[in-house]
C-alpha cells in the first residue's frame, strides 16, 4: 500500500465534511450544539434576578383610615410589594405566608390613625416569608425607606410636629422561617431536589440504552414481559436507592450544616416517593428515545439546567419573568423544593403541601406513559 505523506487540504476537507454529514445526522447531538447555548442566554440573561420585585404580599387592614391607606400606597409604589390578598385577621394572613401564597404580610393595626394623631406611636408590623433570603432582602430593607418617605408626604401642616425623632411610627419587621438569614438553610433542603434530579435520571436515562448496546436487549425481548413491567422493574430499585440517597442529604442536613426539621418528616418522605418516581419516569424516557447512551447523557444535561435555574433553587423564583415561571411550574424540581423547604423550615403539613405533591405525581404518571407508550418489544 502506497502512503502519501505530503499534507493534502483536499483530503482535509474531505474528513470535515464526513464530520459534519456524521454530525446532521445526529440529531440530538445537533440539538445540543445549539440548544445549550441558547438557553443559557435566556435563562442567565432574562431569569436570573437578585433582586426581585412585584412580590405577593397580604395586609391586614385594621385601621381603614386615610394615614393607613397613605402608607399602604407607600409600599405599592416602592415596586417590591404588590398586595393581592386583603386578610380579615393575622391568623389568616399567616396561613397564606406559610402555604407560600404571599411572601409578605402587613399588618395596620387597629386604632393607627388615632394614635397617630395623638402622638402614641402606633407600630407598623412586616412580616416576611425569609425561607428564601435572597427573595426578600431588598424588600425587607426598604421598609425604612418606605416609612420615611410616608412621613416626609403626610407629616405637613397641622401634622408637622410630629416629625423628628423618635420617628411617629414604630416600624416591627418579623422574618419568620429563617430569620438568621441562613443560605445553607435554604440551600441544602433544595439541594435534595437538584442531586436527586442529577442522579436518577442519569442513571436510568442509560438503563434501556445500555441494554441495547450490551445486546442484552435481546433477553429482555424473549421474556413473557409487558412493557409497563419491564419499565416498572427497572424503575423499583433505583426508588429505593434514591430514598438511600434522601436520607444522606437530611443527616448532612441536620448534624452537619444544623437545618431544622420543623415539620413531619413523613409528608417529606410521601412527596419523595412521587419525586424520585417522577425523576426516574423521565430517565427511561429518555433512554427509549436516545439511540445510545452518549444521547442519553446530553437529554440529560439538557433537562438538568432548566431544573436548576427555574426551580428556585439558586434565584428567587418570584424574580423570574411569568414566562419563566411558568416552565418551572412544570418541572418537578420546582414543587418538590417548596415540599422540602415547606416541612423542613416552615412545618407545613400534608395539607398546604398536597398541591405541590399532586403536581409531581401528575408529571410522574405522564412521563411513565410516554415511557411505556414508546417502548417496543421488538428490537426495530
Amino acid at each position: 500500500m502506497i502512503r502519501n505523506h505530503r499534507f493534502s487540504f483536499a483530503r482535509l476537507w474531505a474528513m470535515v465534511v464526513k464530520e459534519a454529514i456524521q454530525l446532521r445526522r445526529d440529531r440530538v447531538t445537533s440539538a445540543m450544539i445549539f440548544g445549550i447555548p441558547i438557553a443559557q442566554i435566556f435563562l442567565f440573561g432574562f431569569v436570573i434576578n437578585s433582586d426581585p420585585r412585584h412580590l405577593p404580599a397580604a395586609v391586614v387592614m385594621a385601621d381603614d383610615g386615610p394615614s393607613g391607606r397613605a402608607l399602604l400606597a407607600g409600599f405599592s409604589n416602592s415596586t417590591y410589594y404588590d398586595f393581592t390578598r386583603r386578610a380579615t385577621t393575622e391568623a389568616e394572613a399567616r396561613e397564606w405566608l406559610q402555604r407560600g401564597e404571599v411572601q409578605f404580610v402587613v399588618n395596620i393595626p387597629a386604632g393607627f390613625t388615632r394614635d397617630l394623631l395623638g402622638g402614641r406611636r402606633p407600630a407598623l408590623l412586616v412580616e416576611a416569608d425569609a425561607s428564601d433570603p435572597t427573595a426578600t432582602h431588598g424588600a425587607i430593607a426598604a421598609v425604612n425607606g418606605i416609612v420615611e418617605t410616608w412621613m416626609a408626604q403626610e407629616m405637613k401642616g397641622p401634622l408637622a410636629h410630629l416629625a423628628g425623632r423618635p420617628p411617629p411610627v414604630e416600624t416591627r419587621i418579623h422574618a419568620f422561617y429563617n430569620p438568621e438569614g441562613i443560605t445553607s438553610h435554604n440551600i441544602v433542603p433544595g439541594l435534595m431536589g437538584v442531586v436527586l434530579t442529577m442522579t436518577l435520571v442519569m442513571i436510568t436515562g442509560l438503563a434501556i440504552t445500555r441494554e441495547r448496546e450490551r445486546g442484552t436487549m435481546e433477553n429482555l425481548l424473549a421474556m413473557p414481559l409487558r412493557p409497563a413491567e419491564v419499565l416498572i422493574g427497572k424503575i423499583t430499585l433505583y426508588i429505593i436507592i434514591g430514598y438511600v440517597q434522601l436520607g444522606i442529604i437530611l443527616l448532612a442536613a441536620r448534624f452537619v450544616f444544623g437545618v431544622p426539621i420543623h415539620g413531619n418528616l413523613l409528608v417529606l418522605l410521601v412527596g419523595s416517593l412521587f419525586f424520585i418516581a417522577a425523576n426516574l419516569a423521565l430517565g427511561i424516557t429518555f433512554s427509549t428515545i436516545a439511540r445510545n447512551q452518549l444521547q442519553a447523557m446530553q437529554m440529560t444535561v439538557f433537562i438538568f439546567l432548566p431544573s436548576i435555574l427555574l426551580s428556585g433553587f439558586m434565584f428567587p423564583f418570584r424574580g423570574m419573568p411569568v414566562w419563566a415561571q411558568w416552565l418551572g411550574e412544570i418541572l418537578p424540581n420546582t414543587h418538590f423544593i417548596r415540599v422540602a423547604r415547606g416541612v423542613m423550615l416552615k412545618g407545613a403539613g400534608l395539607s398546604s403541601l398536597a398541591p405541590d405533591i399532586m403536581a409531581i405525581a401528575v408529571f410522574a404518571a405522564l412521563m411513565l406513559g410516554i415511557g411505556i407508550k414508546r417502548y417496543r418489544q421488538t428490537l426495530d
